[in-house]
């Protein structure tokens, strides 16, 4: 039997733009209270309001998931102002596109302390609560990539895969005690992120060498993750090429190197071109 999510809140982090603000929106619809976490305050003020002009109810929070302190104050401003949360969505993080070799450490941890700890950041003091309640929902963003990694985004799809098995592991463990648990992968989505991975990269994008059939709008993102809190599910996927195509390229190597090679090649004509002038 579906979930009636009317009335039951959601705090949700990365929520000033992209799948954060289309989700949002996609619960306020399905007549859900939502917390917005994320650094720009004016973007997600921004969202609030439009979620109050649908006839919702949102509460915007100034939120950066490296605090441990923020992080914390989140969840318990979210469920001050809106009442014991249903689910929690993670959802802030960046990527930038550089060969592992050319990685600082310091950009390693970087991408690791957003994408991978600031997801574990905001979900454990959920899950403390969701324990003591016997209930909830926890979503983690991850990717589609985080299943299999990519020349040039080795970085980023480590976090995603990190976020994918942790999750997992905490499907199991919290389900006994009443508490759902599941990971999205997204393919590539017309966000932001791939204009913060060119600005962190210095040049091309990843989401400029991926076929258009595997680029999506973040409202697609959205339904799904509605759905899955309607009926809970242990992935989330948008895409039955991509979960079937990255599928495939893990289980038979030699086929995803040839792939990957093509790719790398590829996405180093696209960083050269990006490099030179336009009368080269």
């Amino acid at each position: 039997m579906a979930i009636d999510l009317k009335g039951k809140s959601i705090a949700i982090t990365g929520a000033s733009s992209g799948i954060g603000k289309a989700t949002a929106l996609a619960c306020a619809e399905a007549g859900m209270l939502v917390a917005l976490g994320a650094r720009r305050v004016d973007k997600l003020e921004a969202v609030a309001n439009e979620i109050d002009q649908l006839g919702g109810k949102a509460l915007a929070i100034a939120l950066d998931v490296t605090s441990d302190e923020q992080s914390r104050l989140f969840i318990e401003k979210a469920e001050a102002g809106l009442g014991p949360l249903h689910a929690v969505f993670a959802n802030a993080g960046f990527g930038f596109d550089r060969p592992g070799h050319e990685t600082t450490d310091e950009q390693m941890r970087e991408i690791f302390d957003v994408n991978f700890f600031g997801t574990l950041r905001v979900i454990h003091p959920a899950i403390e609560r969701f324990v003591e309640r016997g209930a909830g929902h926890v979503l983690i963003c991850s990717s589609s990539i985080g299943k299999m990694a990519i020349p040039g985004y080795g970085a980023y799809c480590a976090t995603k895969a990190a976020q994918w098995h942790v999750g997992r592991a905490m499907r199991h463990e919290l389900k006994p005690l009443g508490i759902q648990v599941s990971t999205v992968h997204p393919i590539g989505t017309q966000t932001e992120f791939s204009q913060e991975a060119r600005r962190r990269s210095g040049g091309g994008s990843l989401v400029a060498n991926t076929p258009k059939a595997l680029i999506q709008p973040p409202e697609r993102v959205a339904r799904a993750v509605v759905a899955c809190l309607r009926r809970p599910r242990t992935e989330i996927w948008t895409s039955v090429t991509g979960r079937l195509g990255l599928g495939s390229l893990s289980t038979f190597p030699r086929v995803g190197d040839f792939v990957l090679d093509r790719f790398a090649r590829k996405q180093a004509e696209i960083n050269r071109k990006a490099e030179r002038p336009d009368n080269t």
